[in-house]
C-alpha cells in the first residue's frame, strides 16, 4: 500500500466521520488540519490510552474553544484519523483488485492486499495505536467492521467478475471471511520483530485460496 498521509479526504462510503464540525474555510480547515497531525503525533509517542485533549491543546496551540468546536471528545479524533487511513486501504485493496480478470490472478491479487497491509502498517507506527483504540471503544469498533464490511464488498464485487454463477450469499461469506483474515494476521504480523513477521506472513499467504472451489461453483 502506498504511505499513508494525513490529507483533507475522509473516508468513504457509510461510516460517518465523527468530528463535529469539518470546515470549508482554508484557515479553519488549516486549524483542524493541526489538531489532527498533533494528535496523531501524540497518539505515535504515548500510545491512544495516553494522550489527552489538553496534550492536543499544547502542542496544536490551538484554543480548547476551537478543538471542541471540532471535536467533542478524543474518540472523535481518534474517529476521524481511523476513517483517513482506511480511505487509504480501501484504494490500495481496490487497485489490487483491479488485476483479478480470471481465476488465476485470485492468488496473487490476495498476496500483494496482505504485503501491501503489512507494509502501511509497518510505515505508519501511529496506525497500530488507532487499531488497538478502535477495539477497546464500542463507537470505534463500528467504524472498524464497516470497513471490514466494506472491503468485503470489493472483493465480492472481484470475485463476481471472475465467478458471474456463483450464488451472492456464498461469494458474500467467502469474502468476508478472506478479508477478515488477512486483517486479523497483519495485525498479528505487526506484533513481531520484522522475521518473524515475514514467516507468518509467508506462511499465511500459503494458505490463501488459489481458486473458489470451496463456493461449490
Amino acid at each position: 500500500m502506498a504511505k499513508a498521509k494525513i490529507g483533507p479526504r475522509l473516508a468513504e462510503p457509510a461510516a460517518p466521520a465523527l468530528a463535529r464540525l469539518v470546515p470549508a474555510q482554508q484557515r479553519s480547515r488549516e486549524r483542524f488540519e493541526k489538531i489532527l497531525e498533533c494528535a496523531a503525533a501524540l497518539m505515535a509517542e504515548k500510545g491512544s490510552e495516553a494522550f489527552r485533549m489538553s496534550d492536543v491543546v499544547e502542542r496544536s496551540g490551538v484554543p480548547f474553544g476551537s478543538l471542541y468546536q471540532y471535536f467533542p471528545d478524543k474518540t472523535a479524533i481518534i474517529g476521524t484519523l481511523a476513517e483517513r487511513y482506511n480511505a487509504v486501504g480501501r484504494d490500495c485493496v481496490r487497485r489490487d483488485l483491479a488485476t483479478v480478470k480470471s481465476i488465476r490472478d485470485l492468488h496473487p491479487a490476495l498476496c500483494r492486499i496482505t504485503d501491501s497491509y503489512y507494509r502501511m502498517f509497518a510505515e505508519v507506527p501511529v496506525m497500530r495505536d488507532i487499531w488497538q483504540a478502535t477495539q477497546a471503544d464500542r463507537a470505534l469498533q463500528r467504524l472498524d467492521e464497516e470497513d471490514g464490511a466494506y472491503l468485503a464488498g470489493l472483493l465480492a464485487d472481484a470475485l463476481r467478475r471472475i465467478a458471474p454463477n456463483a450464488q451472492a450469499t456464498a461469494l458474500a461469506s467467502f469474502s468476508q471471511l478472506i478479508m477478515t483474515l488477512i486483517a486479523a494476521t497483519v495485525r498479528h504480523a505487526i506484533t513481531q520483530d520484522a522475521k518473524e513477521a515475514a514467516r507468518i506472513l509467508n506462511l499465511f499467504k500459503r494458505m490463501l485460496p488459489r481458486n473458489l472451489a470451496a463456493l461449490e461453483i
